[in-house]
């Protein structure tokens, strides 16, 4: 899917739904979505192809996309909510709701299919309570697919919070997220 190509207001425009003046009022937004977008987009607007970055940037600051971050990033590049939200709900890396403590990541690409990554994955599903998408009841753990991740002749591989692991059985995913739970414990200790 092609991302819509957005075209910004230029600096100083009132712009069809504001512009820049909306856009500074929007930086000074009490609402962290709206803040954050605003910032985001003033960073990005003015090059090709902005959408994604600016989806990036909020994803980072506040761990997903709110509903009230669209409408600002939809004025900002003259798109409209609609538009903004097709490219949110197409792509699975961005979500509308804050994470788990933890990001699992469990490979569903063809080399770690053939390797057994379907019987990983019916085992995180159940050892976490949750199927993909989800998180789990006591929010630690959010659970997602990915479409490879580098580690084809590794096989099956995931990623924990950024940090992939290779040739996981069952029994070492159990491992890597009682280690990643300790660690949560300690640190709130």
């Amino acid at each position: 899917m092609s991302t819509p190509q957005a075209t910004p207001n230029p600096p100083g425009s009132a712009g069809a739904r504001g512009g820049e003046s909306a856009l500074s009022a929007a930086r000074q937004s009490a609402t962290p979505a709206v803040k954050a977008a605003a910032q985001a987009a003033t960073q990005w607007r003015g090059q090709p192809g902005a959408l994604l970055p600016i989806l990036h940037d909020v994803q980072d600051q506040l761990g997903c996309i709110p509903a009230d971050a669209v409408p600002t990033i939809a004025e900002a590049l003259n798109l409209s909510r609609a538009e903004v939200h097709g490219v949110v709900s197409f792509y699975p890396h961005f979500r509308t709701e804050p994470a788990g403590q933890h990001v699992l990541e469990v490979c569903r690409a063809e080399s770690c299919q053939a390797m057994g990554a379907e019987g990983l994955a019916d085992h995180a599903r159940q050892a976490l309570g949750c199927d993909f998408h989800g998180t789990t009841s006591d929010g630690t753990v959010t659970l997602e697919p990915v479409y490879c991740l580098g580690l084809c002749a590794q096989s099956p591989a995931v990623m924990l919070d950024g940090k992939p692991h290779a040739r996981v059985t069952p029994d070492k995913l159990d491992r890597i997220l009682d280690r990643a739970m300790q660690r949560t414990q300690e640190a709130t200790a």
